[in-house]
């Protein structure tokens, strides 16, 4: 029995030893710890061992069993193989390594390479579109070190870039689509979207766009200046229409004070203006003797006065003139009756 669990025990010691010692590969992703082997065999444990990493000043070295490091995290097996507690993106590069014996004599010498490698992120697919095309972006966060892959369907595409350009007969096919990234230590793949340009992106956010602008902030806009062009169209509609109310009411005013004129002028029947059309004061209506005359008879007549000057005519009124006089109608004058003569 004792010899049972002695060999049960080693063995899982031996398991547990494979466990912890993994071997380096050439690429690691961010965060593993292994360890790189000293291909010379070592047996004299007073020889030297000196690793350096050609990336940087990391120098590893063991010298009269005493072992010197000027990087955290790296240690020195007894063997001489070079462990890493944790592969970080600066431990990429190669690593040369160099053993002597105790005389001090080079019996082994050689380089190790490895690539680090963060986690591949979960990439998105935002949608964008412009006109009758629609183009796919698959975001992978500004990292290089990834490969796109583009899926119709589950099924992959040709095109290994970031922007995937879909015609409108792509898009009236109505197939999901999908991208994935990937490194040579990880890969992440996105959700499935539908290519549809109703108003959301591939991560269910986004608004829509017109003229390179959001939609809502475009049309608010539009709707602004429109109510903006009715109400000053509204505005000079009723100055326009107030003004030509203005221009009739005036007219007929002037109409109204016409017809007056002339009504009065109907009503005083032969009434004669006291001024002339010229603003001079009218000569006086003979009148009409009734007593017979001789014509033999002399008449003395009295020497006419001398009429003073007439006082200068008033300016007229160019806004409403005095109404012209009318003629007399030589009908109503008398046969016998002398036509007016002025007074000299």
């Amino acid at each position: 029995m004792s010899c049972q669990y002695s060999l049960l025990f080693l063995f899982l010691c031996g398991f547990a030893a494979l466990t912890v010692a993994e071997i380096c590969k050439t690429e690691l992703l961010e965060g593993t710890s292994c360890t790189l082997k000293l291909p010379t065999t070592n047996t004299d444990k007073s020889s030297e061992i000196k690793w350096v990493h050609t990336s940087s000043n990391a120098v590893i070295l063991r010298k009269n069993n005493k072992n010197r490091s000027n990087t955290p995290g790296l240690t020195l097996e007894d063997d001489g193989s070079l462990t890493f507690e944790s592969v970080s993106l600066k431990n990429t590069g190669k690593y040369a390594y160099a053993v002597f014996n105790s005389d001090g004599t080079l019996i082994g010498a050689g380089e190790k390479e490895i690539n680090v490698y963060a986690k591949a992120p979960k990439p998105t697919v935002k949608i964008d579109c412009k006109g009758a095309d629609v183009t796919l972006t698959c975001d992978i966060r500004d990292r290089t070190d990834l490969t796109v892959s583009w899926y119709k369907d589950n099924t992959i595409q040709t095109e290994k870039k970031t922007k995937l350009l879909l015609t409108s007969a792509h898009i009236q096919e109505n197939k999901p689509y999908s991208c994935s990234v990937s490194n040579p230590v990880s890969n992440e793949q996105s959700g499935i979207v539908t290519v549809s340009c109703t108003g959301t992106t591939g991560d269910g956010s986004g608004p829509r766009k017109l003229f390179g602008f959001d939609l809502w902030i475009m049309v608010s806009i539009l709707a602004g200046g429109g109510a903006l062009l009715l109400m000053l169209i509204c505005v000079l509609i009723i100055c326009a229409c107030r003004s030509c109310k203005k221009q009739k009411k005036h007219e007929q005013d002037e109409e109204e004070l016409r017809l007056r004129v002339f009504q009065d002028e109907a009503h005083t029947g032969t009434a004669r203006s006291k001024h002339t059309a010229r603003g001079q004061p009218a000569p006086p209506i003979p009148q009409e003797d009734t007593t017979p005359q001789t014509p033999t008879q002399t008449q003395t007549q009295p020497k006419a006065q001398t009429r003073s000057r007439p006082p200068p005519p008033p300016e007229d009124d160019e806004e409403n003139p005095p109404p012209l006089p009318r003629p007399r109608n030589k009908q109503h004058r008398k046969r016998h009756e002398e036509p007016y003569r002025p007074m000299e």
